[in-house]
């Protein structure tokens, strides 16, 4: 078993995987994390062209595109590590990005999942829309998050640096306890 698998999930990505991967590898792999990138049947030649130019990046290959859910819950039933982080194809990563958030999952063996700051891929001083900072509720269930309500998004001046209990996380980067996800059947496909 390893301690943590970045999992990307990938349908005919290639634009993405060779834009946003180089950097994954560059800051992610060492002898505790393996990356995998789960195929939810891609067309595109996106396979071998991970194959040809990323030989350490591990594929796991489906018949067909399961959707997200799907996609994750039958990717991820083949990979055996204690801590799994779902990263969209279109996210940069940068240097430490993992080691706080498991560090703290180390701690708490009670944390089911924990995501970190997302910010701008375009204005990289800027909040993401994709869970920003972590999520809560509203009273109609709409799903708000902190860096960004609606349309209006913050500047991240370190505001959001605590560590907070969130309602949700953005699957966009997602760390996840592997063992707390098998226990409750992993994603909800519906």
């Amino acid at each position: 078993m390893i301690k943590v698998a970045v999992a990307i999930l990938n349908w005919n990505g290639i634009g993405l995987i060779k834009k946003f991967l180089p950097t994954v590898l560059k800051y992610s792999e060492n002898k505790n994390t393996k990356i995998y990138v789960i195929d939810n049947g891609s067309s595109d030649n996106s396979i071998q062209y991970i194959e040809t130019n990323f030989p350490s990046v591990n594929i796991i290959q489906l018949n067909k595109n399961y959707g997200f859910s799907g996609g994750y819950n039958k990717g991820l039933e083949k990979i055996d590590a204690e801590y799994f982080i779902l990263l969209n194809s279109d996210i940069e990563v940068t240097e430490n990005w993992i080691e706080p958030v498991i560090g703290l999952m180390d701690e708490n063996k009670d944390i089911a999942a924990c995501m970190p700051k997302i910010r701008s891929y375009h204005k990289k001083d800027y909040f993401e829309h994709a869970g920003a900072a972590g999520g809560f509720i509203d009273y109609y269930g709409y799903p708000l998050c902190r860096g960004r309500i609606f349309n209006v998004v913050e500047k991240d001046n370190s505001q959001y640096n605590e560590i907070s209990e969130i309602f949700w996380a953005t699957g966009a980067c997602l760390f996840i306890n592997a063992n707390l996800f098998r226990q409750f059947g992993g994603f909800d496909e519906e």
